[in-house]
């Protein structure tokens, strides 16, 4: 039986701390490896930005060296969370002597010139989306600046209480779709017919539009935390 380990990472600790993105990388991970027949030996997980080379990424070099010395192949649930550089990238891919698998690309076998070609093109694609996210980033700070929010020192806690009240109504959205996805998973949905239902049935997503399976897998994150999700007295329910 084929044995793999699982790199997690996300980039903030607060994301960390929530385990809202690594628990969706996790399931991810665990799915690819059950779908093979292999065996989940290990995990590890990591806080740090994926656009720092290897000496910020302790875990990641850690799980490298823990799929040398027992044999295994390494498993990362999307290919933007190995990293957002593509020179890094490849420096992983052909220096580590360890066979690297993306959930998000499972029939990409990486040791083909097919394979290699298209993680490559995706990888340039992480880079790019990165940067994106960069000056999206400085962007929104300016416009904060420029609309008196003092950045640091109490300009944190204006951050912290917008983010908070994003998270509080990520929470109520979740708490609406509560009794919808319980009847899914009774019927035995698979995540990808429950975005086909949801889409079908014309409910929007958290931001409006269709649903994409990114977004239904937050929402079971979030469903799956207990402790974040409270009675909702508008909460969707269908006929039968």
């Amino acid at each position: 039986m084929k044995k793999y380990v699982g790199y997690l990472r996300v980039s903030t600790q607060r994301q960390g701390q929530s385990g809202l993105g690594l628990e969706a990388q996790r399931t991810a991970v665990q799915t690819f490896v059950s779908a093979r027949g292999g065996l989940y030996v290990d995990e590890f997980q990591e806080v740090e930005s994926g656009r720092k080379g290897m000496k910020q990424r302790v875990e990641l070099e850690r799980a490298l060296a823990h799929c040398r010395q027992h044999n295994c192949d390494l498993v990362i649930g999307k290919l933007d969370r190995l990293a957002r550089d593509v020179r890094f990238f490849l420096e992983v891919i052909d220096t580590s002597k360890v066979t690297i698998c993306f959930a998000d690309l499972p029939d990409v076998n990486p040791v083909t010139p097919e394979g290699r070609m298209v993680l490559v093109s995706m990888a340039n694609f992480a880079e790019f989306e990165g940067r994106r996210i960069s000056q999206r980033t400085k962007a929104a700070l300016a416009a904060a600046k420029a609309r008196g929010v003092v950045l640091g020192g109490a300009g944190g806690a204006n951050l912290s209480a917008l983010n908070s009240s994003r998270q509080d109504a990520a929470t109520a959205f979740a708490a609406r779709f509560r009794s919808v996805i319980a009847g899914f998973q009774a019927q035995g949905m698979s995540q990808r017919k429950m975005v086909v239902e949801l889409n079908g049935l014309g409910l929007s997503a958290p931001r409006g539009g269709r649903w994409s399976l990114r977004q239904l897998q937050i929402l079971l994150s979030r469903l799956a935390n207990p402790g974040s999700i409270v009675e909702c007295k508008d909460s969707i329910t269908l006929q039968p």
